[in-house]
């Protein structure tokens, strides 16, 4: 009986969500609600995992080319968060699905200004076709894989716009 009572009051709870999801509502609500969320999560998050995040990081450099440059991709940008464990001197591109974490990446962009940006590309990583073929050195992609519709599809991608190895070291020469 008390569990009857409780998914009759979850329905009714989740109610609103229904109507706006139907009334196609409910979508762009969260895009422009989910930015705000990301960026007061991001900031605990990255404390709590700041010596594994520099750890994983670390060897970034090792890809740049002989000027010390690096063409960076990170994909599911969200707020930026990730910039301020990227080297000096890096060329970063953000993609992101949702267009409203620009307002959020340009006051992280503004506080590392050890990178150079790109560009900010709203797509989807699993069609990211505005990314040329072997453009970057690095792709990032952090806490993006478990909501992707095809992870994949989305590989496929990271490997399209990854220079090969033997074309970073013809830059170099």
């Amino acid at each position: 009986m008390l569990i009857l009572i409780l998914q009759q009051c979850i329905k009714i709870l989740t109610l609103p969500i229904y109507v706006l999801a139907y009334f196609g509502l409910w979508d762009p609500i969260c895009k422009k609600t989910f930015p705000f969320f990301m960026k007061k999560l991001s900031k605990n998050y990255n404390e709590k995992l700041h010596k594994e995040k520099e750890t994983l990081f670390k060897n970034m450099q090792d890809f740049a080319d002989s000027s010390g440059k690096l063409q960076l991709l990170e994909i599911g940008v969200g707020t930026g968060s990730n910039f301020q464990f990227y080297p000096p001197n890096s060329r970063v591109t953000c993609v992101d699905y949702n267009p409203h974490f620009q307002n959020f990446l340009l006051e992280s962009m503004a506080q590392n200004t050890h990178l150079q940006f790109e560009n900010f590309v709203v797509a989807s990583a699993e069609n990211m076709s505005s990314v040329s073929d072997n453009s970057v050195d690095v792709v990032v992609c952090t806490l993006l894989l478990c909501s992707v519709n095809s992870t994949q599809d989305v590989l496929k991608e990271v490997l399209r716009v990854l220079r090969p190895v033997s074309q970073r070291a013809k830059r170099e020469s």
